[in-house]
């Protein structure tokens, strides 16, 4: 069995653009929805953020990838998911439509823009300290866990003079990487409650269908139903992603083919890591 994996944003725009008819009418697609030309990027985008410019680049792509997929005749037996990866990955399911899901990428971001321009937050990227060690640094410096990629592969969310001390902290605590990069929001902390009634309101705008295949959720690894995707949209922004976790529930689940239907791969590249410290 197969999975096709959806990723999140990518950190750059750094890959050649499709030059076909698929790729021009996805584009037509987001310029309707987000006044962005994916084909001028990083040119100007309207009133949006890098980060939701970055956004729209990866589910562009996301859905481009796709239709190549279902072209060439492929299909997904499981699909699943790692942040906002989630929008193309109701496509692949077939529970709605490619411009809902540039549509609600789109609002989702605009919000997550706004939030930006009212307060300073950050990520930090730490690489080789176990969890335990993650969360007591988090915990020092006030900041939050937003994405359990591996054992050994982790990302901190908050305000930016917090991270950027957390950061120095997994240095010195024998990090083998600790980097932080500014960003809009929080994203998978509870410190997005605050935008959670504006939220809530978009994702109750559309209509989900059934999920035509399996659809795991990166937070308890169930297999989501029409009904349970509004409050899974907005409590997924407000608790960590588990790709660790998804993975392993995957491979239990009989996956044997990952398929990686985005910009980049890395989501197969902590695929790896994950194998490697389980056959250790």
């Amino acid at each position: 069995m197969n999975c096709f994996m959806f990723p999140g944003q990518p950190l750059s725009a750094g890959t050649a653009l499709p030059d076909d008819a698929d790729f021009a009418q996805i584009s037509e697609l987001v310029c309707r929805a987000a006044h962005l030309e994916p084909r001028s990027f990083p040119g100007p985008a309207g009133e949006g953020s890098e980060d939701l410019r970055l956004q729209l680049f990866g589910v562009a792509q996301s859905l481009y990838r796709l239709r190549c997929l279902r072209r060439a005749g492929r299909r997904p037996g499981l699909v699943a998911q790692h942040s906002m990866g989630i929008y193309p990955a109701l496509v692949a399911c077939a529970s709605i439509g490619e411009t809902e899901a540039i549509e609600i990428t789109w609002r989702v971001g605009s919000s997550l823009a706004r939030l930006g321009r009212a307060q300073d937050h950050a990520f930090g990227c730490v690489i080789g300290l176990r969890l335990d060690a993650v969360l007591a640094l988090a915990g020092n410096n006030g900041v939050h866990l937003a994405n359990h990629n591996t054992s050994r592969h982790f990302l901190i969310a908050g305000k930016r003079d917090r991270v950027k001390a957390a950061m120095t902290e997994a240095s010195a605590c024998g990090a083998y990487s600790a980097r932080s990069f500014d960003c809009d929001a929080p994203i998978h902390t509870p410190l997005m409650a605050q935008l959670e009634p504006e939220l809530r309101g978009v994702f109750a705008d559309y209509r989900y269908g059934e999920p035509a295949c399996p659809l795991m959720d990166h937070l308890d690894q169930n297999y989501l139903r029409r009904a349970d995707i509004p409050a899974f949209l907005l409590r997924q922004l407000s608790l960590p992603v588990y790709w660790e976790r998804t993975y392993l529930a995957l491979r239990a689940a009989g996956v044997q083919e990952f398929v990686e239907v985005g910009a980049g791969e890395a989501l197969k590249k902590y695929n790896r890591w994950i194998e490697a410290e389980y056959e250790a």
